[in-house]
C-alpha cells in the first residue's frame, strides 16, 4: 500500500492533473500549440521533429514500468493485462510511429517537448503505481464485469480507428512529396481528426475498464488536449482548402 506521504502526494498530483487539463483546454482554444502544421518561428530553439517525438513519448511507458514492477512485487494478476496494453500503446509511438512519419526537416520547439516529457511522466507514474500497488482490485472475475467489457471494446475500437485515421494521413503523399491534403476514407467522411477520436476512444476506454482514478484523469487530460487541436486542425483545413466538405465536424461525430 501507498504510506500516508506518497498517498497524500498521489492525490494532490491527480488534482493537479484535472486543474492543469482544464488550464490546457481553454489556453489551447486561445493559442494554438506550435508543432506539426502549426509550427511557427518565436518559440525558442526546437529539436527534429522525429526525435522530439520519441524523446515526448519515452517517458510514459518507461516511468509506468517502473512504477508498475516496483509496485506489483511479481504477481499474475488481471493488472498484467492492463499494462500489456499500456505498454503496446507506447511501443507504437515511441518505437514504430516516428519512423513512419514524413518529418522532412520538420522541429518541434524544445519547450512543448519539456511539457509533454513533464506530463507523460506524471501520467506514467499515476497509472504505473495505482495498478502495481493496487493489483488485488481486479480479481479475475473482474472480466465479466460490463465495465471492463465495454471499457476493453472502447479501447480495441479507438486503437483501431487511430492506427487506420494515421495510416489514410501517411499514405496522403508520396515519398519526397511536401505540403497537405484533404484526407478522405474512413471516418474523415465525418470528421476532420478521427485519429483523435479514435484517441480520445482509447483512454476513456481505459479509465472505464481500469474503473480508476488515474486512467480518469488520463482521459480528461486527453480531451483537454485533442478537443482544441482537432477545433484548431479543422479551422486549418477549411481556410487552406475552399473546398473542403463542410459536413465534417472536428473530432466527435455530429456534435463538435
Amino acid at each position: 500500500m501507498l504510506g500516508p506521504i506518497e498517498t497524500n502526494v498521489y492525490h494532490c498530483l491527480a488534482l493537479l492533473g484535472v486543474l492543469s487539463g482544464l488550464a490546457v483546454f481553454f489556453i489551447l482554444f486561445l493559442i494554438s500549440a506550435p508543432y506539426g502544421r502549426h509550427t511557427r518561428a518565436g518559440w525558442g530553439p526546437s529539436i527534429n521533429s522525429r526525435w522530439g517525438w520519441i524523446l515526448m513519448e519515452f517517458p510514459s511507458p518507461f516511468v509506468f514500468l517502473i512504477c508498475y514492477v516496483y509496485g506489483n512485487g511479481g504477481r499474475i494478476s488481471l493488472t498484467v493485462f492492463f499494462a500489456a496494453l499500456w505498454l503496446m500503446h507506447y511501443f507504437h509511438r515511441v518505437c514504430i510511429f516516428p519512423f513512419r512519419i514524413h518529418e522532412q526537416g520538420k522541429r518541434t520547439p524544445l519547450l512543448i517537448v519539456f511539457f509533454a516529457i513533464l506530463f507523460n511522466t506524471f501520467n506514467g507514474y499515476l497509472n504505473g503505481r495505482y495498478l502495481g500497488v493496487y493489483a488485488d482490485e481486479y480479481p479475475w472475475s473482474w472480466c465479466a464485469d460490463p465495465r471492463f467489457v465495454l471499457g476493453l471494446f472502447l479501447f480495441v475500437a479507438g486503437v483501431v480507428i487511430n492506427l487506420h485515421s494515421d495510416q489514410i494521413l501517411l499514405n496522403l503523399r508520396a515519398p519526397g512529396e511536401i505540403g497537405y491534403k484533404i484526407p478522405y476514407g474512413g471516418l474523415y467522411r465525418w470528421l476532420s481528426c478521427p485519429n483523435y477520436f479514435g484517441e480520445l476512444l482509447e483512454w476513456t476506454g481505459w479509465a472505464i475498464a481500469t474503473w480508476s482514478l488515474p486512467g480518469a484523469v488520463f482521459a480528461f487530460w486527453t480531451a483537454a488536449n485533442l478537443v482544441p487541436r482537432a477545433h484548431t486542425h479543422h479551422l486549418w483545413y477549411h481556410q487552406q482548402f475552399p473546398e473542403y466538405p463542410p459536413e465534417r465536424c472536428a473530432v466527435l461525430p455530429f456534435l463538435f
